[in-house]
């Protein structure tokens, strides 16, 4: 158990790395896709069991519905996706058949959704498109300055 934690811990800041490192994309929209994919992860490991398919399936559907809006609406929904995502993971095994997905993934993966979840509270206002925007413009446009 203690492996999985640390590689998930690993994971989440390997994974914030990455996306800083690519300046000139989003990060909401990177974040939310990924949150958009951890929720299929389950669906992958329980296609064998028709009633953990279904279940996994319409978390999958409401993880997408929570990036979608993370990414359109407020960077907090985003990061309250993945809080439940990781609440998802840790509870996961309370009421599915826990056999169905890999020993020790929901610490894995609660790890990593907890990592991501709290930086992305921690730097919130790298993650507004608003911002982000208007510091583009401002850069390229300087008021009372005539045209030439």
């Amino acid at each position: 158990m203690f492996s999985a934690i640390l590689i998930g811990f690993i994971g989440g800041l390997l994974n914030i790395l990455l996306f800083t490192l690519l300046k000139k994309l989003e990060k909401g929209t990177l974040y939310g896709l990924v949150l958009t994919g951890i929720g299929f992860l389950y669906v992958g490991f329980v296609w064998t069991d028709l009633q953990a398919l279904i279940i996994n399936s319409a978390q999958a559907i409401v993880f997408v519905f929570i990036a979608y809006y993370g990414i359109k609406k407020s960077t907090y929904i985003l990061a309250a996706g993945y809080f439940l995502h990781g609440t998802w993971d840790i509870t996961y095994q309370l009421f599915q058949n826990p056999g169905l997905i890999p020993p020790h993934y929901e610490w894995f993966c609660m790890t990593i959704d907890f990592v991501i979840g709290i930086y992305i509270l921690l730097f919130i206002k790298q993650f507004s498109p608003k911002q982000a925007r208007t510091e583009t413009r401002e850069n390229f446009i300087q008021p009372n300055k005539p045209l030439p």
